[in-house]
């Protein structure tokens, strides 16, 4: 059991028999009434987001998730395959197992995969990636390097906000968690 005083971004939790993971929990103290902590969670099999509200103190069973590092080797035909880096297993994952994590994929890269009751349940990917931009606007004389972004195209697919000095050819450090472009490499 885990007490709502103790939830942190990343921890697994068990709710009505299905495991969620916290995306974001906030404690609220309000001037009147008792204190709460409102929470959104994420499920960890079907990746539906819920927001949930629970007492502060209020106590909820931990889900067991178990952690293996293993590498992304390629894609095929909606089958992604990973290998583990110890014994050299290699596990193929359906597409609706990952999620949004396909669009900061890269071969070769470590990730994280989930095990809920020995099955796959999805992938953490590193927190920042580094990728390349394959496509974008070009800048014009008198853009700022603040307030205006454009959208940039990366290696991976996946299509960003980013400022307006950025060039095709860049590698970006991108945040996985929530998408977005932090610097330039």
């Amino acid at each position: 059991m885990i007490s709502t005083n103790d939830f942190r971004t990343g921890v697994t939790i068990e709710i009505d028999g299905e495991a969620y993971i916290i995306v974001d929990f906030q404690h609220v103290k309000p001037g009147k009434g008792a204190a709460f902590v409102r929470s959104k969670l994420k499920n960890i099999k079907s990746g539906s987001i819920i927001e949930k509200t629970f007492r502060a103190g209020e106590k909820v069973p931990k889900a067991h998730v178990d952690r293996k590092e293993m590498q992304f080797l390629y894609s095929s035909g909606g089958l992604f395959y990973f290998m583990d880096t110890e014994t050299y297993e290699q596990i193929p994952l359906h597409e609706e197992n990952l999620g949004d994590s396909i669009q900061f994929l890269k071969e070769n890269m470590i990730v994280t995969v989930l095990f809920f009751e020995g099955s796959i349940i999805g992938i953490e990917l590193p927190t920042f990636v580094e990728l390349e931009v394959v496509e974008t606007e070009p800048g014009f004389k008198g853009d700022t390097a603040t307030g205006g972004t454009k959208p940039a195209k990366l290696e991976t697919g996946a299509v960003i906000q980013v400022p307006l000095f950025i060039e095709t050819g860049d590698i970006l450090k991108i945040d996985t968690r929530v998408g977005e472009y932090i610097s330039r490499v």
